[in-house]
Order: structure tokens, then sequence, then C-alpha cells
């Protein structure tokens, strides 16, 4: 008798849905890419499976609610699903009882399980693969399905969080503060930079601590000399909190030709009682300190932030101090939240916690100082050439968007370009010269450079400096 052999059946596919911030999506693109190498099919569209995992976020109520309302919403449309990310971890066991169709929650330590957690879901079993303390980190052997263009990706250097702000739920989701090392960090950096990528963005918690818990004092500095060998032309660094913007890193900030000075510091508040409140004291002097040395240092330096308005006593005297500040600082980027008191956090059991209304109020009165500030810094660059990455581009129209140096994808402004002299255009995924011609609140307006102009600009500077 001749025995019959069958062929494995198929894999199925699994789509995913991405929630919440960049550290998160890098996870998404880690799981991503441990299915795709063990065979099943991954898509982006819920309608091509009946599986979806969805990786959640749970950093501030809004967050939560958008995830919550993404899982009841594919739950209704008959998908099972697998919960990971912030919201598993946070929540656990509820999300189990109320949800029958989530067939397994996945934490934020342990998507690197996730295949095996496939597995254990079609084999019938309801999967908890949540570690109470998280202490994964990936590294270069990974693999990765990445979900930006091919021209961006972002790379997590640390993961978790040694400080404990009063108002942060993220050490209790992702644990303590753990880098991975200089080595795996290039590894991976030239391995993307194979794949075409142009702006690499430095991801963590807090970036400038990196290397804290590995060698006793932050590394930051010897990363970005290590990634100046790198054949990326932009290397972004997301998360300088004011701590760790040493002599050093500024030094390496302005030695490294591929580090851009483009300084995201999340400060928070401007006055002395409230980021006492937040647990955060040690950036009271901030003003007189670090942001005049990044002046100073890296006089060409964009500056982003973050506030939060409406924390447990801010006061309006303290609300003044905040705008008195913005409007002395000038700012290139501004981004405000409404406080959101998580469960768990000390600032969710503050006294004297401001009513939502006051906080909108608040936060519209500061984005309304900050829009003229930001278009006055955007109109400081028009007549410049700059370089432009090139991500999307108007057959009909012939117009290009990209971002310049002084935009950082997904959160601030982009740049609009028309082809130049001659049509003169450019692909999406090319890094191009553009002058600035024109300039609103948050884009910048230019067209492409050609290269009889730009001889034309250097003879112009050379008779200038004659």
């Amino acid at each position: 008798m001749t025995q019959e052999t069958h062929a494995p059946a198929a894999k199925p596919t699994v789509a995913f849905a991405h929630l919440g911030c960049e550290k998160n999506r890098v996870d998404t693109e880690h799981m991503l890419g441990l299915l795709a190498e063990a065979g099943y099919g991954v898509s982006a569209d819920e309608s091509d499976a009946t599986l979806v995992v969805v990786n959640t976020c749970s950093f501030i109520q809004e967050a939560r609610e958008e995830s919550v309302r993404t899982l009841v919403e594919l739950a209704e449309q008959g998908k099972e699903l697998i919960i990971a990310g912030c919201l598993a971890q946070h929540f656990q066991e509820e999300l189990l009882e109320s949800l029958p169709e989530a067939k397994a929650i996945v934490g934020t330590g342990d998507y690197q399980h996730i295949v095996s957690v496939l597995e254990r879901v079609e084999a019938g079993e309801r999967v908890n693969q949540v570690s109470a303390n998280p202490t994964f980190v990936g590294d270069e052997h990974l693999p990765r399905y990445r979900t930006t263009s091919e021209a961006v990706a972002y790379l997590k250097v640390a993961e978790g969080c040694d400080y404990r702000c009063a108002f942060c739920i993220i050490p209790h989701l992702r644990g303590n503060q753990r880098s991975r090392p200089i080595e795996s960090i290039v590894a991976e950096a030239k391995q993307l930079a194979t794949q075409g990528v142009k702006e690499l963005v430095l991801i963590s918690q807090i970036t400038t601590n990196y290397g804290l818990d590995l060698a006793g004092k932050p590394q930051l500095a010897e990363l970005l000399r290590a990634l100046g060998e790198v054949e990326i032309p932009w290397i972004r660094v997301h998360y300088a909190y004011p701590t760790g913007l040493t002599e050093a890193v500024l030094t390496a900030y302005r030695e490294v030709a591929n580090v851009l000075p483009y300084l995201d510091l999340p400060l928070q508040h401007s006055h002395p009682e409230v980021l006492r409140a937040m647990n955060r004291p040690w950036q009271a002097d901030v003003t007189g300190g670090v942001l005049r040395r990044i002046r100073e240092q890296l006089p060409e330096s964009v500056l982003r932030t973050t506030f939060i308005v409406g924390f447990p006593g801010e006061t309006e005297e303290h609300f003044q101090h905040l705008l008195d500040f913005v409007t002395e600082q000038q700012f290139d980027h501004v981004g405000v939240f409404t406080f959101s008191p998580e469960e768990g956090t000390p600032a969710a059991d503050l006294p004297d916690q401001v009513p939502a209304e006051v906080a909108a109020e608040r936060k519209d009165r500061l984005m309304a100082l900050q829009q003229p500030i930001a278009a006055a810094c955007n109109a400081a660059w028009v007549g410049r050439i700059v370089d432009v990455l090139i991500e999307q581009e108007n057959p009909s129209s012939g117009e290009m968007l990209g971002r310049c140096a002084r935009f950082a994808p997904e959160v601030d402004g982009e740049v609009r370009v028309h082809p130049g002299e001659g049509g003169l255009c450019a692909a999406p995924g090319t890094m191009v010269p553009v002058r600035i011609t024109a300039a609103d609140t948050y884009d910048l307006i230019g067209e492409v450079v050609g290269a009889k102009a730009m001889v034309a600009e250097a003879v112009d500077v050379r008779r200038l400096g004659a």
C-alpha cells in the first residue's frame, strides 16, 4: 500500500490594527515580522481575516477610549481578537471577562511570543500572556515588517522608564528602563540603511537616559557618535529630557553630521510648584540652564515641547506663568494636553482637581498663543534652501509633500513642494534641495532647486563673503 502524503495546511491570514505611539508601532512591526516568518499571512485590512491583533494604547483616557472603541467595533463585526499592548497590560483579566471575542491578551513585554500565542489560540485555548514585570527588550535579530514608508524608520533604543512622574502610568505598563547595547542598535541601523531608510528616529521613554542602566551613566553621546558612521542622512532623537542633555550630548549633536539639531523636550509645565506636584522638581531651572545652553551651542536647533494644563492644583497664576514662559521661549512646535487622571498614579488622588472645562479652555488659550509664534518660526525659513525628504506626490497637480529637518514625522508640519524650473520634481523616498518661498502657521511651501540654481546660489554666497 502506498502511503498518502498531505501538504501542511496553509497558515491563516492575521489582520493587525495599530494604535498609540511610535514605540507601540515598533512592537507591532516585530509581531508582523514574527508571524510572517512563521508562515502566517499578515494584513492591515481587517476584512482580510477573522482574527485581528489589536495593539492598544492606555496612556491617557482618550487613548483608552479609542482602544476600547476599536475592540468593540471589531467584535461587532464578528472578529476574533488578540489584544496586545498597554491596554492588555493595564486591564488583563477585565478584558477577557468583558469581551468573549478576546481569544488572547499579550502584554507589553510579551509580544515576542505572538506566534506561540496564535498557535495556542488555534488549538482552542484562551491565552493570558502578560508578564507582571516586563523585562523584554528586542534586538536586531528580531524579525520586523515595517509599516512606515521606505524612507522613514523608528528605532527603539530602550524600553521602560525609571522616572515616576505623578501623572504617568507608563512605568507601571512598561517596567523600568532597559537599554539595548550600542552594538545592537548600530547593527539594526545598518540593516535599515540597506532598506533605503533616509531618516531614522530614535525612540524610548527617555532617550537622553539611554544606557544609564547598562553603564551607570547615560551613553547617548556615545550612541550618537556610533550612529554617525551609519549611512543614513538624518538621525532624529525623540524625548530629550533636560536631565540628560549634558555637554557631551550637545557636543555630539553639534559634531555628528547626520544627527539633526532637533530636540523634543517634553517639559509638561514651567511653574516650580506645579513641577513639584508632578514629581519633576529637577526641571525647575530649565530656562536658565538647558534651554540657554541649547541655543548657545546649537543656534540652528529646532525645539519641540509638550505641556499639560489643568494639573491638580494649577491656579490661574500658575497657568499665566506657563503662558509667559511660552512667550519668552518661542518654541518652534508645541503640543498641549489636558490632564487625564490615571487610576494608579499619585496625581489621580491629589486635591484641587481642575474642572475639565477649565482645563480645556486653558488648552485653547495656550494653543492660540503658540500659533503666531509657530508662524513666525516658519516664516524665518523663507528664502532658504533646505533638504526635503519627499514622501508623497500628487500626479494631477504635480505638487509633492515632504519634510525638512525642522519637521518630525507624524507630529509636525510638512513642506508642500512645487516642481522647479523646467518641471524639476522628485519621487517619494528621495531627498532634494528646495527653496522655501512661503510659510503658514504649521507648513512651509517651496520649489525644487536645480543644479544650475544651486551653483548660482553658491557663487552669490562667495561674492557676499568676498
